[in-house]
């Protein structure tokens, strides 16, 4: 019998493991054949501190030196820029103002990216401080911390039935039985659904789909050092990725948990989005994929024990947001199993814990 079960084997189920492998005996369970299958494996994942709401962005800030430095660091320099066009100008000064970017020149913005179109662009705004996030290299870091620890990382479970008595949870997949005194429901889009299994009230996460695009680089360009790009409002984003561009529409399609593809229509609009402001035209789609970024209700992480069974405890609503709040998410999962003093701050801790929406 293991002290921990973990469902879920994204990065928020496998940062969790891995924490709590320091505190017991740990397993894992994922119901696909490898980690990071569903919204982990589909992000473009980017640390930008100040993105999310205040709980998030406290995460975001106490994740920095893990990201940056344990292991050696999983991040490299990406920055971001937003790119300001005729009618958009209201969204811009939001977005400038709320990000905190720093106003650049459309000259600037051609210097960092040549294929914007100076007759549109209004202006552009830059933050030097955003990183990339090898989020493989994050995973497996992860993972090993687990089996160094002396816990088990189990793919290919799908959780079919799960049961609690004389004081312990028993989960049942399709290999086997695993008995558990605490339980860990870090399932993504499907944690409403394991909560519902386990006889706990859904506490009403919404999945939404996000879709992308991989398009050749364009003109030929060498795009290793292009910063990571988007419209006011987020409206789309662009992002090299391997001397390819990854385009997004950025939308949000509130949808049930599943394993999401892209809508055509969608990828469409969004790439027309994006060539209205530059002056290469998309002549090729290479690859098109959807993840589902899954909120509660506030759109705040949900990080806690349930108020009427801490036996089973929640580690949920990541987003878009999940790789960037790993290491300080986890970090306070372990905290309050320890019961020691966490290091974020009471209210940050309040904000996050799922007492907040009973």
């Amino acid at each position: 019998m293991s002290d921990f079960l973990v469902i879920g084997g994204g990065i928020a189920g496998i940062s969790a493991a891995a924490r709590l492998s320091h505190l017991g005996r740990v397993i894992l369970l994922e119901a696909e054949n490898g980690l990071g299958y569903h919204a982990s494996g589909r992000s473009a994942a980017l640390y930008e501190e100040s993105y999310g709401k205040p709980s998030t962005v406290a995460l975001n800030k106490a994740s920095r030196e893990y990201l940056t430095q344990a292991n050696g660091g999983v991040t490299s320099p990406r920055g971001l820029m937003i790119v300001g066009s005729k009618g958009h100008e209201e969204a811009f000064e939001k977005d400038m103002a709320e990000m905190s970017f720093s106003p650049i020149t459309v000259e600037e913005a051609l210097e960092k990216v040549p294929i914007l179109d100076r007759e549109v662009l209004t202006g552009a705004g830059f933050n030097a401080e955003a990183w990339d996030i090898d989020t493989d290299l994050l995973i497996q870091n992860f993972a090993r911390e687990v089996r160094a620890g002396g816990g088990e990382v189990l793919t290919g479970q799908q959780v079919q039935k799960i049961t609690r008595e004389a004081g312990r949870w028993r989960v049942q997949t399709q290999k086997g039985e695993f008995p558990a005194e605490m339980l860990f429901n870090a399932a993504g889009a499907w944690v409403d659904d394991i909560a519902r299994m386990a006889g706990i009230e859904p506490l009403c996460f919404t999945p939404y789909r996000r879709s992308m695009a991989r398009l050749p680089a364009p003109g030929g360009h060498d795009v290793s050092r292009w910063p990571m790009m988007f419209g006011p409002g987020e409206t789309w984003y662009a992002k090299p990725d391997a001397g390819k561009l990854l385009v997004s529409p950025a939308e949000e399609e509130a949808t049930h948990p599943h394993d999401a593809w892209a809508d055509d229509l969608v990828i469409a609009e969004g790439l027309a989005r994006y060539e209205a402001v530059v002056s290469e035209p998309v002549t090729r789609v290479e690859t098109t994929w959807a993840g589902l970024r899954t909120f509660a209700p506030d759109r705040c992480l949900v990080i806690g024990p349930e108020p009427d069974e801490p036996s089973f405890f929640w580690v949920a609503g990541q987003g878009g947001y999940g790789f960037q709040t790993s290491p300080a998410a986890s970090r306070l999962v372990a905290d309050i199993v320890a019961g020691r003093p966490p290091e974020l701050d009471k209210d940050t801790v309040a904000a996050l814990s799922p007492a907040r929406l009973r």
